[in-house]
Parts: structure tokens; C-alpha cells; sequence
């Protein structure tokens, strides 16, 4: 049987879901294999923004452009460190290809381009990860946790935060509202 892999996939949360985490949430899955997955939540922006992140690790941020750009709620999983999704290219010291066009990155060297103005275009920045041990994300979307759709990146780089849940239940022609917190099986 071959196995399942939502890498470069949306999660979109049920309305049944009450995890804290993630109800209401949009998560990108960066990684999914047989011993797990990984990915940001990208509908989450908390109350700090680049320029009060630069200066709290204490790093220039030359582009004026981006100093109110609100960092996110990347996930649960090492809240205290940061993530970068960005659009694919440059040279990073650690830094995970999910595809030809998106890149997860979690070197500091990143910011530092990104504070200079040599970064790349499209960003989001996470203060964590959502995380799923081997399994358990098949078990989540086998209880009807989650709905999976294969992501779109101008939904991922362009869209205001509130803009992208709904934005991708369009991509499956499902209106959010319409949904129902009950599970069904055939």
C-alpha cells in the first residue's frame, strides 16, 4: 500500500476540532513521511512584529517594508524558536526543500539577509512547528480532524492571515460555514 504523503498540502481543521492549537487553523505540511509529519500553521499571527523580533535578537531590519509584518503561531512544538517559509532559493545553513518553490528555513542567516534586503521575497515568519509522530496524523485525518487539499502558494504568501482558511476551502469548493461538526461514516 503506498504511503500517504500531504507534503506540500493544507490542513484545514474541522469544526470539531478543539484543540487550542489548532481549531480554526490553516497548517502547511513541510515534511510527511513514515516517521511523521511536519508543518507550519499559517493563519495564526501573534502580537509581535519583525521589527520587535529583530530587535529582540539584535539584528538590523533595513526594509521598512516589513517591520509591522506579524510573526506567527507556527505550531505548539519549539515556540521558542523561529521558522522561516519562504519562497525557494538562496543558500541557508539549515534549511528544508518541501518543493521547487517553497522552503522552510530555520538558520538565523536568513533573517540576517532578510534584515539587509537580500532575503527572499515571500516570507512568513513562525515562532514554531506543528508536529505528528509516525502515524498519527493518518489516525487524525482518519477520525475526521482534518480536511487535505494540495496548497496553493499565493494563498500562502499573499493572503492576509483571516483570508486563508476560507480562501483554501475554496480551492475544495467548500464553503467553512457549511461544514459540520458531526463526523460521518459510510
Amino acid at each position: 500500500m503506498p504511503q500517504l504523503d500531504l507534503t506540500n498540502h493544507f490542513l484545514i481543521a474541522m469544526p470539531a476540532m478543539t484543540d487550542p492549537f489548532f481549531a480554526k487553523s490553516l497548517t502547511y505540511i513541510c515534511e510527511h513521511n513514515d516517521e511523521g509529519a511536519m508543518g507550519i500553521v499559517v493563519n495564526r499571527p501573534i502580537s509581535l512584529t519583525l521589527s520587535e523580533l529583530f530587535a529582540q535578537i539584535n539584528m538590523p531590519l533595513k526594509q521598512a517594508e516589513l517591520e509591522d509584518m506579524l510573526v506567527h503561531f507556527g505550531g505548539p512544538v519549539q515556540t521558542d524558536r523561529g521558522f522561516v517559509l519562504h519562497e525557494a532559493g538562496g543558500n541557508w545553513q539549515s534549511t528544508l526543500c518541501v518543493n521547487q518553490k517553497v522552503n522552510l528555513t530555520t538558520s538565523k542567516d536568513i533573517l540576517q539577509a532578510v534584515g539587509e534586503g537580500n532575503g527572499p521575497k515571500h516570507i512568513l515568519v513562525t515562532l514554531g512547528y506543528a508536529g505528528w509522530s509516525q502515524g498519527q496524523l493518518e489516525q487524525e485525518l482518519a477520525d475526521n480532524a482534518w480536511l487535505s487539499v494540495p496548497a496553493d502558494d499565493h494563498i500562502l504568501f499573499d493572503l492576509p492571515a483571516d483570508e486563508k482558511l476560507p480562501a483554501a476551502m475554496r480551492l475544495l469548493g467548500i464553503d467553512f460555514a457549511s461544514l459540520s461538526d458531526e463526523a460521518g461514516h459510510a
